[in-house]
Formats: structure tokens, sequence, C-alpha cells
């Protein structure tokens, strides 16, 4: 069990989390994850690290509120335990030193960029965030990013916050020299439209971009193969290969379509936590 420390609603359906996890702390880098699960006979899902201190022995989370377990997850509190924590699972993110590098957070995959811009940051590289959300009020953790990076770019599909725009148009004019100017690298995370279209915005300019692929896991141990991605022509494993790829070699067609093979049975568990909760509470 990892206890949880902090919890802080950063939108109404994502949630900040700072646990008591040692061990994971010790060895957790940029890139990786862990393997939740809430209660006994409950599936297991991967979370990003978005961060860790090893001095203190915690690390956070953040999750964004979809189905019946991510719901479960958000509906704890500080002082309350999550059944199990596993990890740090997965590569790292790894980037040559000395350049440019952009992170590209959509939504809540703005979290995972916390422990990577602090990394490069810290190494001497030139560090830019661009953070994307449909409007001011759904950005996260944009005043936590300003003092580990150079440069935080927000973007908000309505001018609410910043740029008026998708990351990737932004993107496209620090490409072309604007503000910050353009970049060596790319790290994208966040929905899978997104991470795509940062794909097709850098592919023209041969600028090395890496996305973190986050398909359906059951165990993130590589035994069960249901995190299978296309890359390079080739079958690849998210959980043990990834899950930081090449965003250029992805196959996101076959990937998307994978991420909606159980749609139905997804939203046939919302409902019956709904109906579970109702009964509770009558």
């Amino acid at each position: 069990m990892a206890r949880i420390i902090e919890t802080r609603r950063l939108t109404p359906v994502t949630k900040y989390f700072r646990l008591d996890a040692p061990l994971i702390a010790a060895s957790a880098q940029p890139g990786q994850f862990v393997m939740l699960r809430v209660r006994d006979g409950g599936e297991r899902i991967p979370i990003t690290i978005a961060d860790y201190d090893r001095d203190a022995g915690t690390i956070t989370i953040v999750v964004q509120e979809v189905g019946a377990t991510t719901k479960r997850v958000c509906a704890l509190e500080a002082g309350g335990e999550i059944l199990d924590v596993a990890g740090p699972l997965g590569g790292h993110i790894e980037i040559p030193p000395g350049g440019h590098v952009c992170g590209v957070g959509g939504g809540f995959g703005s979290a995972a960029l916390l422990c990577l811009m602090r990394e490069l940051t810290a190494r001497g590289d030139k560090t830019t965030a661009i953070l994307g959300a449909r409007n001011k009020d759904l950005v996260i953790l944009a005043d936590e990013l300003r003092p580990l990076c150079n440069n935080v770019e927000i973007c908000t599909d309505d001018g609410s916050a910043g740029f008026k725009g998708f990351v990737t148009q932004r993107l496209a004019q620090m490409i072309g020299g604007d503000g910050p100017g353009r970049p060596d690298q790319v790290v994208a995370i966040g929905p899978m439209a997104m991470m795509r279209a940062v794909a097709e915005t850098t592919r023209e300019a041969k600028i090395r971009t890496l996305v973190s692929m986050d398909p359906l896991m059951v165990d993130g141990t590589g035994m069960c193969g249901g995190c299978r991605v296309t890359v390079g022509g080739k079958a690849q494993f998210a959980c043990v290969d990834g899950p930081c790829f090449d965003a250029h070699e992805v196959d996101f067609e076959v990937a998307m379509r994978r991420n909606k093979q159980y749609v139905r049975e997804e939203k046939q568990a919302a409902e019956r936590l709904t109906c579970m909760a109702a009964r509770e509470s009558s």
C-alpha cells in the first residue's frame, strides 16, 4: 500500500496526489510510470510519474477521471491509501544534452513534464514547456513548471489564457524562429490525437520528437501483450520497450483504434459505479 500524503484538485476531473513511496522515488526517472490498483479484484491502470523527491521518499501522480477505476482513485483523499502501487516501470526519456528541448503537454499530460523539465534544466539545457487546454480553467501546473524551465507557453483553444490556438500552432511558430526559438528536441505527452499532430508538425522540420504512448495495459511488465504498438513497422510493447518512442515511427492510426477497443466495456463499468454510488447514498 502507498499512503496518500497530499491531494489537490487541479480541475473538476483532474487530481494531484503525492504518495509516500520511498522505494519507487529512489530509482524513478522522467518518462516512467507506475501501475495502480485501488481494490481487490480491480483492474490495474498505468499512471505516469509526474515527479519524485528522493530525499522525502515521495512520488507525485496526476489522475484524470475517465473511467470507473480513475473515478475510484480520485475519490481518495490525504491520509488514505492506494492498495497497490508498483514501479517504477518502463524506460526513461533519453535526450542528448546541450540543446533546446521543448516539452509539449496536452491536458493532464502536462504533469509529466515536471520532472523532465527540472532534470533537463538542471543539467544546463535550454527548456521550454508548451501547455495546452481548451480554456484557462483546464490549464494545470503552469505555476509549478515556471521555476523548472526557461520558458512556459500557455495555449488555449478559446484564447482565455496565453496563445489562442493549439499547441501545434505555437510549436510551428517556434520552429520558424519565434519566441524562445527553434527546438532541437521535442517531447509530447498527452492525448493521442495531440501527439500525432505534434509528430506531423515536426516531421518536415526533421526535429527529433518523442511521444509517451499510453495504450491499454494489464500488468505493465510485458507479459500480457495488451499494450502493443506499431513503431517503424514492428510490434513493440509500451510497458517495456517504451513508453516513449520516436514519434515519426509510431503508427498512430493503429494505436488509436486499439485504444477504442473496449469503449463499451468501459462505459458499462462507469455505469455500474454510478449505480453503486447511488445505492450507497440512498
